[in-house]
This record gives C-alpha cells, sequence and structure tokens, in this order.
C-alpha cells in the first residue's frame, strides 16, 4: 500500500529531527544516519498503520526510540573495542570555548541515566510537549516530568563541578 501525502511529506519534513534525535541517542552520525534510515523503511513499510491526523512525530520518534533499542540489544552480542580504535576517532581537541563547553555538556548528558537522557532530550531539545513525550516513552506524565527535573538538576550539578560526572550519584 502507498503511504498517503500526509506521511510522504511528513517523512521528509521528520529527517532533520530525527537525525537530531538519533544523535542525541548514541552520539555517532554514522549510527544516526543508520538509525533514521531504518526508522524511514520501517514507516513507509507499515504507512498503513498510521492513522492521518495523528501526531506523525511522536510515532516517527517512537520507532526511531524502539530501533536504537533493538541496536544496543544487538550490540550486547558484539564484540568490544579492544584496541581502541574506536574510541581513537572520537577524541578530538576542540579549537574554542564554545566547543570545550559542548564537550562538556555532551559528556555530562550521556552521564545521565537513559530514561532521563530521553526525557530531556524529547522535552528540551526536540520540543515536544510532556504528553508527547510521555506517549513516545511510552510511560505516564508526571514520570516524565519528574526524569526531566532529575535530569536538568544532574547536568547542571555536573557542568557547575558540584558533581563528577562519573560520580555515580543520579
Amino acid at each position: 500500500m502507498t503511504p498517503s501525502d500526509e506521511v510522504r511529506k511528513g517523512l521528509v519534513t521528520a529527517i532533520p529531527h530525527l537525525r537530531a534525535f538519533a544523535m542525541s541517542l548514541c552520539g555517532r552520525s554514522a549510527l544516526a544516519d543508520d538509525l533514521v534510515q531504518e526508522t524511514l523503511t520501517k514507516a513507509w513499510a507499515k504507512a498503513d498503520s498510521y492513522k492521518d491526523g495523528t501526531n506523525l512525530m511522536a510515532w516517527l520518534f517512537t520507532i526511531l526510540r524502539n530501533e536504537f533499542y533493538s541496536h544496543l540489544r544487538k550490540r550486547k552480542r558484539e564484540v568490544e573495542d579492544v584496541d581502541g580504535a574506536e574510541a581513537a576517532q572520537l577524541v578530538s581537541a576542540p579549537g574554542q570555548m564554545a566547543n570545550l563547553e559542548m564537550g562538556d555538556f555532551r559528556t555530562a548528558l550521556a552521564k545521565l541515566p537513559e530514561d532521563q537522557r530521553e526525557a530531556i532530550i524529547l522535552v528540551g531539545a526536540s520540543g515536544f510537549s510532556y504528553e508527547e513525550a510521555a506517549d513516545i516513552m511510552g510511560c505516564a506524565v508526571g514520570t516524565v516530568k519528574s526524569r526531566l527535573s532529575r535530569a536538568r538538576t544532574r547536568l547542571t550539578e555536573m557542568m557547575e563541578g558540584e558533581v563528577p560526572p562519573d560520580s555515580g550519584q543520579t
């Protein structure tokens, strides 16, 4: 079945948002691109299950989120980066203060528990409402608000140096 005009147009419009969400989840552009491509492929194949007039972005973000978690489950069976070649590609010295601060923020964001990181990305970075984020995450609105509050507090503490990023406190 061919997707409706709403879905076709929505898929194209959603690509930059999906890529930004994927990058925030995994931190690697190649993997983010793969996640977005797989999301679009699955959305196209299952377009008949989408109901026109509902929140297409939430539907797509849910597919992408599920793809990410599937990737993590598969990755557990893969060999670790023993020689450090992959890690060496991720390290680069920023040229200016803004890059340093952004690097510190990304590090702190990566140290958050997945549920808190996901909440702050959906609401803070992607602009979803609490209700939309709750739908995507499959939890109550209050849970989203709680996770978001803890994530903001933790990020602030780590960025201000009050708590070391690797202290294990959440």
